[in-house]
């Protein structure tokens, strides 16, 4: 049984990258303040991820009101509801992720949750069936592979970047890399964005070392995601004896 993200893990340093990634994730969930905390250190991820999203959308992170803030924050606030559907209904999930994301940046109420006219859909088909099939591959390499998909299709022409940071959180929940949607993906990929269009532009390219380059750098930015979380600059991960005095 052909299985092409297997083949995507097997590319020259991906194993070693996605196994760092998961590793660091792993390092946070095992905080003691996960025992009693992880809702809420999780909802502050979320803000964090909603508006680093939002700024790598072209938004204004310090502008609550503003349409790409706003439309991250709802997006990345059902995370957790809809990785429990990812497996079964991925077209649902993308669908209700381009609702909540594109919200208040399309004129047509519409075209919200619908591919856009020209979308090549067999090729959406095809990813969605495979992120949502068995495979050997990791779930870093599984994230890191719809993220670059859904931006190269950009099924929905408005909030694709939105709609595909919000998936890869998903896929992270889903796949059980990040169990409680505590880590920070997107503030490790605006800290690396720099290399975030090159390398997006490498893998639509098809060819293995651009590949395989976009799922090293995701790798990179999850493990970023996950220091973020731990950092005492963040305020998510406290010792459980609550925050030092000055």
């Amino acid at each position: 049984m052909d299985d092409p993200l297997a083949d995507v893990a097997a590319l020259n340093g991906v194993g070693a990258a996605a196994a760092y990634a998961r590793d660091s994730i792993d390092a946070l969930l095992r905080q003691p303040a996960m025992r009693t905390a992880a809702a809420s250190i999780a909802a502050e991820s979320a803000v964090r991820g909603a508006r680093a999203s939002a700024t790598m959308a072209g938004g204004d992170a310090d502008d609550v009101n503003d349409p790409s803030v706003q439309g991250a924050l709802r997006a990345v606030a059902e995370v957790p509801e809809l990785a429990r559907l990812w497996e079964r209904s991925p077209r649902q999930v993308l669908a209700r992720l381009h609702v909540l994301a594109a919200r208040d940046l399309v004129d047509d109420a519409e075209a919200l949750g619908r591919p856009r006219a020209g979308a090549d859909s067999s090729r959406l088909d095809q990813i969605l069936r495979v992120a949502t099939a068995p495979t050997g591959a990791p779930g870093v390499v599984v994230a890191a592979v719809v993220h670059a998909e859904l931006l190269s299709i950009r099924p929905f022409g408005t909030g694709d970047g939105l709609v595909a940071r919000a998936a890869e959180r998903i896929v992270l929940v889903a796949r059980g890399v990040d169990t409680k949607a505590v880590s920070i993906p997107e503030a490790g990929h605006l800290a690396l964005v720099r290399a975030y269009e090159p390398l997006l532009n490498a893998y639509a390219d098809g060819g293995p070392e651009g590949v395989g380059a976009w799922v090293r750098h995701c790798a990179e930015a999850y493990a970023h995601g996950a220091a973020e979380a731990m950092s005492e600059r963040s305020g998510l991960v406290r010792d459980e004896r609550g925050p030092r005095s000055e």
